[in-house]
């Protein structure tokens, strides 16, 4: 990745110039190569987060000697840091920094140490994320940044097969590996300093952690053959019915932070309607759950960027430390907690304008603390987006004689079972009539709640178009209430099924997928129709017309055109006849009079 050279001068009595090249190298095969000696660092990465893309500072502050039986190692200032290391430790002896000897820079390092091993090959306990020397690392570090003094560069391009990188050709030395990796960044989270002796090698676990997050939907039909109970990234429902949505997360490593900022932010398709006081969040532990109160996050609506609300938990690690408190002698708590928070919506009225695709889409992305410094300025990383969509259709009603005259006012109401108990409420709009769920009104999906007001028996206009709008997959009844004058009504409901097809991979969706044929695969509906005419009954079953984009399916209900009864006698009998009813009416409105 080409190279960068600079030069530092340390002068003292016995020393007039020593040359210090810097380079910045990618990591081909998942090793860095800086050509200098015969030693290496191994990098880890977390579980599930790759290192790629991932940038590296690297300082050698001393030069490290072996003794012959590696019994003894000795530590010399690499010149290139002497002036910060002796404008830091300078402060910490209260003594002016040019003052500061090599023997004192190193022997109060040294001070700094609670777990002192002897010898070059010695296994040493790693200090904790709280230590003093924790801090002076990170305070040096900034010294150094201060000082614009440069250090090698890793940028990480490739990793091995176990996640890990290995930055080779080192000399012998003690070494500060800082993670710069811009704050901020998408999936991304700042690192504690590293700090490792290689002689000759070195393995070191990356310090940064950052949380993940995945967001659900729950069908409410088929859940036993989507698994999860329902839970996935795809559904479709009833406009006014409950859609029911959880982001499931994890609590990252938080050790090093003193507090821990933790936000949902939330995008919603204007045909959803937010609930708010649905909202609840649950931490998941090992050996118990802990359920939040609301008085432990905060839930904004409209918080500006079209998103539609975030929910934040201002300090997350004080409720993860407080409820589930298992800190080890270093102070290090133990966390992969999983965070579920769960609300509602409601599929509104919007959706009537856009059945079928592309659905309407719900997105979520993790806001979360990412400076673990002791100083840490309050900045934040986030996740990516992640998306989940659901669907609703409609019927294309049509009212026609059997020599396909369009007609108008017949009535019919729909239901959600065969005995015709469970009406499934409609109001007028103007491209039709829209469903009412009846989670809307106090009841559970199709049972239950108080009737509303606007509920209205649909009719068919003067072009025999009655559409239903906002329905769910299943089966509905269709009952003809009324048929238009001169026409016999069906006796018997018409039984009608909605049967979409959607990916087999139903939780890995991608944002846009619902208006391609990669989600909503298919769509098929169909109707069985009961009649009787000249005293026969009859049974069809019609495969309808539907359309994918619109989400529609077309039904046309046929009323037969009905035969006069058969007469007999002459004109004259039947004019008597037509007489003799008119005065009898005349004859019974007077008696009423």
């Amino acid at each position: 990745m080409g190279q960068m050279s600079s030069i530092n001068a340390f002068a003292d009595e016995n020393t007039q110039s020593i040359v210090d090249v810097k380079a910045e190298v990618g990591t081909p095969g998942g090793v860095a190569n800086l050509g200098r000696g015969s030693a290496q660092i191994t990098i880890s990465g977390n579980m599930g987060q790759t290192l790629v893309g991932k940038k590296f500072n690297v300082y050698k502050l001393f030069d490290a000697e072996n003794s012959a039986k590696l019994e003894s190692i000795n530590y010399t200032i690499n010149p290139t840091y002497k002036t910060p290391l002796q404008n830091v430790v300078g402060k910490k002896l209260n003594k002016a920094a040019a003052q500061v000897t090599e023997y004192e820079i190193i022997d109060y390092i040294q001070s700094l140490n609670t777990n002192k091993v002897e010898g070059a090959n010695a296994d040493q306990t790693l200090e904790g994320r709280y230590s003093d020397f924790r801090y002076f690392v990170e305070e040096l570090r900034d010294e150094i940044k201060k000082l614009n003094i440069k250090g090698d560069v890793v940028n990480v391009s490739e990793t091995k097969a176990d996640n890990s990188i290995v930055i080779s050709g080192l000399d012998y030395g003690y070494y500060v590996v800082d993670e710069v990796t811009a704050v901020g960044d998408t999936h991304s989270a700042s690192s504690l300093c590293m700090v490792n002796t290689a002689n000759p090698n070195a393995d070191v676990q990356i310090k940064s952690d950052y949380p993940s997050v995945t967001k659900k939907i729950q069908e409410d039909d088929n859940k036993d053959s989507i698994g999860n109970n329902g839970w996935n990234d795809i559904g479709d429902y009833e406009i006014g019915q409950t859609v029911s949505y959880k982001f499931e997360s994890n609590v990252p490593n938080m050790n090093g932070y003193d507090t821990y900022y933790y936000a949902w932010h939330d995008k919603m398709d204007e045909a959803l309607t937010f609930k708010k006081d649905t909202v609840s969040i649950v931490i998941e532990g090992k050996n118990k759950n802990y359920t939040l109160n609301p008085s432990e996050f905060n839930i904004v609506e409209n918080p500006g960027n079209g998103e539609t609300f975030k929910v934040e938990i201002l300090d997350l690690k004080a409720i993860v430390d407080r409820e589930f408190n298992n800190k080890n002698a270093l102070g290090e708590n133990e966390y992969g907690q999983n965070v579920v928070l769960r609300f509602d919506a409601t599929l509104n009225d919007n959706a009537a304008n856009d059945t079928g695709r592309p659905g309407f889409e719900n997105d979520v992305k993790l806001e979360f603390s990412n400076n673990p410094d002791g100083d840490g300025n309050g900045s934040t990383g986030e996740t990516p987006w992640d998306t989940v969509v659901c669907f609703t259709f409609k019927i294309n009603g049509l009212k026609v004689n059997d020599h396909n005259l369009e007609l108008e006012g017949a009535k019919f109401r729909l239901y959600s079972d065969k005995d015709c108990k469970n009406e499934v409420y409609v109001k007028k709009s103007p491209d039709g009539y829209i469903v009412i769920n009846r989670d809307s009104i106090g009841g559970t999906d199709h049972i239950g709640g108080t009737k509303p007001q606007d509920a209205v028996e649909m009719v068919s206009n003067a072009d025999g178009v009655f559409n239903i709008i906002g329905l769910d997959q299943g089966t509905y009844w269709l009952k003809e209430t009324d048929a238009p004058d001169g026409y016999r009504p069906l006796l018997d409901p018409i039984e009608i099924n909605v049967v979409p097809t959607y990916t087999t991979d139903r939780n890995n969706y991608i944002k846009g997928d619902g208006a391609t044929d990669k989600t909503l695969k298919t769509l098929e509906a169909t109707a069985k129709i009961k009649s009787f005419y000249s005293g026969i009954f009859n049974t069809e079953d019609l495969n309808l017309t539907t359309d994918l984009n619109e989400g529609s399916m077309n039904l046309t209900v046929v009323n037969k055109v009905g035969t006069k009864l058969p007469i007999t006698g002459s004109p004259m009998t039947l004019l008597m006849v037509s007489l003799g009813t008119g005065i009898m009416t005349y004859s019974i409105r007077r008696k009423k009079n």
